[in-house]
Parts: structure tokens; C-alpha cells; sequence
């Protein structure tokens, strides 16, 4: 008689519950998305950006030729005044990325003159370095002519020595 192992079982019957449980909290999750009928979405591009980047928002919260002031104090870049675009009903701003801005994820509102509010993340990154790093020996700025030269002549001779090495062992062995 054939037995199925028991932690087999016991991991399958385990993940199934897992799942299911998942799959009954992701309708909840999405249908309370913070959308509690006084505030809506904000749409943030580039929704992450390195420290001095200019950001863009958009939402549809302020209505057909609204305004609003959005709130970037969380990330150290103040106020900002958003307009209607040229898209129907929606209202567009900007702001920078501070460059002394830490990598985070930081929260970026919008209060409409029409009452309603808007909210939305950013997140900064580190910046990557640009540019030669000076880390001494070695290159990465370019080939130096002389050392690949150099280097080439050393592989050469190498390779004749091994072989003028190679030859007369070979011719010593059949002397004897």
C-alpha cells in the first residue's frame, strides 16, 4: 500500500487556504481604496523619481474647469497650484523633487476649491552616480594605448616560451 506523505498534504491544504483567503480580502481591498466619496485618486508621474525631477499630478477631483493647491510639504517641496489641463475635467500641477530629498515613499495631497480632496504617492530614489568613479588602479575612463600594448607584447612572449618549452621537452623525451 502506497502512502502520501503527511507534510505534503499539510503544505498544499495550507497554500489552498492561503489563497482563498487572499482571494476573499482582494475585493475588499479594492473596493475600500480610501475612495470615501470626499477623496478621490491623484495620479502622480513619473510615480518614482530621483531628487531634482519635476513631478506631475493630475486628478479629476476638482471637476470641468476647477483649481486646487496641491501639498508636497511631506517631501520638502511646498505648495503647488494646479489648473485645468486640456483634457476634460481634469486639473493638472507640478513640483520638484528637492534634491536634499531622502529615498522614501512620501505623500502628496490636493485640496479642489470644490471641497473635494485628492491624495497620492511619490517615491524618490537614491540617485545613481553618473560620470567616472575615481577608484584608482584600473580604468574606467578608457584603454591607456601604451598598457594594452604592454600587455599584449607579455601574452606574446608567454605564448612563445610555453611553446619553445613545450617543443623541447617533447624533443627530450624522444632522445632518451
Amino acid at each position: 500500500m502506497r502512502r502520501t506523505p503527511v507534510p505534503l498534504l499539510t503544505g498544499t491544504a495550507l497554500t489552498l487556504v492561503a489563497l482563498g483567503a487572499f482571494a476573499a480580502a482582494a475585493p475588499l481591498a479594492y473596493a475600500n481604496d480610501g475612495n470615501d466619496g470626499h477623496s478621490e485618486s491623484l495620479e502622480v508621474f513619473p510615480s518614482s523619481a530621483d531628487p531634482g525631477t519635476t513631478v506631475t499630478v493630475n486628478t479629476l477631483a476638482c471637476g470641468s474647469h476647477g483649481h486646487g493647491v496641491g501639498d508636497a510639504n511631506s517631501l520638502g517641496a511646498g505648495e503647488f497650484q494646479l489648473n485645468p489641463s486640456t483634457h476634460k475635467e481634469v486639473v493638472v500641477g507640478q513640483f520638484t523633487v528637492p534634491h536634499h530629498a531622502k529615498a522614501g515613499t512620501y505623500g502628496i495631497s490636493v485640496a479642489c476649491d470644490n471641497g473635494r480632496t485628492a491624495r497620492g504617492d511619490v517615491i524618490v530614489k537614491h540617485r545613481s552616480p553618473s560620470g567616472h568613479v575615481q577608484t584608482g588602479v584600473g580604468g574606467s575612463v578608457g584603454p591607456d594605448t601604451a598598457q594594452v600594448t604592454a600587455g599584449a607584447a607579455v601574452l606574446a612572449a608567454a605564448a612563445v616560451g610555453g611553446t619553445w618549452l613545450l617543443r623541447r621537452r617533447a624533443s627530450g623525451a624522444q632522445g632518451s
